[in-house]
């Protein structure tokens, strides 16, 4: 049986550039007879047929974008969403949304919806069934048919295209040795599975943090929510633990926790401090007002769709795929103490 082959492969069978093996396909005047009829030859023997999304994304432009996200819910992807519209706006494009609300399968679904529409090319943030399942054909398919692809927020490192991501790392070890400076020693994390890798990041740079201060690292004092169950059930049973903190991976989870302890009696901050993740209305407006990360999605979406309208206005040039990495700010209110 003959192998289904893509341009990737191709270009590498015959030892030339994935470019070169497009342009012969189209019979281009920039490659040479000799390179056109053994690439040709190739492809007639192999029986390749060209991908549906790439050939629509070659041969127009529509100035459209295709964006997909996991959810709307929170406020950190509303704004990411303001960002690319703001920034696509400005060069001339138009964007669609789709949401895919955590589920593989609808974010394959979506991928083809998007080729229906004939995108330029796409955002992505992934969903966390795909992460946890680590089914990445979709993307590695548009990656091998040099379709433009930006993967925003959560990403995976094997895929080889432009990546805009938050310093997860350096956020969670921020928040973390604030509430050990205001004094905090039983300092409990609230997070995502390990094969999120925003949620992990986080826990590294909280484990750093109190590594640095001799204090071990206490299993029991780590919860990973799965969100297709009750939140607020999972987190209760780290109460009994003894803690004077939480740092919280979003604010969902910071603001559940703070119920708790108001469900107890906890009082916030003398007995309790909370830090949470994503600077939206809920930590803006709970009671007390919750200490968090800024992510700053609205900027995080302004560098993703400059880097892809960047990837697409400039095809022809060669391709080398970067990470931009977007900084974070600790905003201090009502759910922590001051430093010590």
């Amino acid at each position: 049986m003959k192998q289904k082959v893509t341009i990737k492969t191709i270009a590498k069978e015959l030892g030339v550039s994935t470019s070169t093996v497009s342009k012969a396909l189209k019979d281009s005047h920039e490659i040479s007879k000799e390179t056109k009829e053994k690439i040709q030859a190739y492809a007639d023997l192999y029986n390749y047929k060209p991908n549906n999304l790439a050939l629509q994304l070659r041969n127009q432009k529509t100035k459209l974008i295709g964006v997909i996200l996991p959810k709307i819910v929170h406020h950190f992807f509303s704004t990411i969403i303001k960002g690319i519209e703001e920034g696509a706006h400005k060069k001339g494009y138009r964007i669609m949304v789709c949401f895919s609300d955590e589920s593989h399968t609808k974010e394959v679904e979506n991928l083809k919806v998007l080729s229906n529409g004939s995108v330029d090319g796409l955002i992505v943030s992934i969903a966390n069934e795909t992460l946890a399942n680590k089914e990445f054909k979709h993307f590695q398919d548009l990656v091998s048919e040099e379709i433009p692809l930006v993967l925003l927020d959560r990403v995976v490192d094997d895929i080889k295209c432009d990546k805009v991501v938050v310093d997860d790392f350096g956020a969670g070890y921020k928040a973390t040795k604030h509430l050990l400076n205001t004094g905090c020693k039983r300092v409990a994390i609230i997070t995502t599975p390990e094969y999120v890798n925003v949620g992990t990041l986080r826990r590294k740079g909280y484990e750093k943090a109190l590594l640095e201060r001799k204090i071990a690292i206490d299993k029991n004092l780590i919860i990973e929510i799965d969100e297709n169950e009750n939140i607020k059930e999972q987190i209760r049973p780290v109460f009994d633990h003894n803690i004077d903190a939480i740092f919280a991976v979003n604010e969902i989870y910071a603001a559940k926790s703070i119920r708790i302890a108001k469900e107890k009696s906890i009082r916030i901050p003398e007995e309790l401090s909370v830090t949470g993740f994503t600077d939206g209305l809920i930590s803006e407006y709970s009671t007390p007002s919750i200490t968090t990360i800024a992510q700053h999605g609205l900027t995080m979406g302004k560098q993703a769709v400059e880097a892809l309208i960047n990837r697409i206005e400039n095809e022809s040039e060669k391709y080398s795929p970067k990470t931009i990495v977007i900084s974070s700010d600790l905003k201090l209110r009502e759910s922590t103490k001051p430093s010590s």
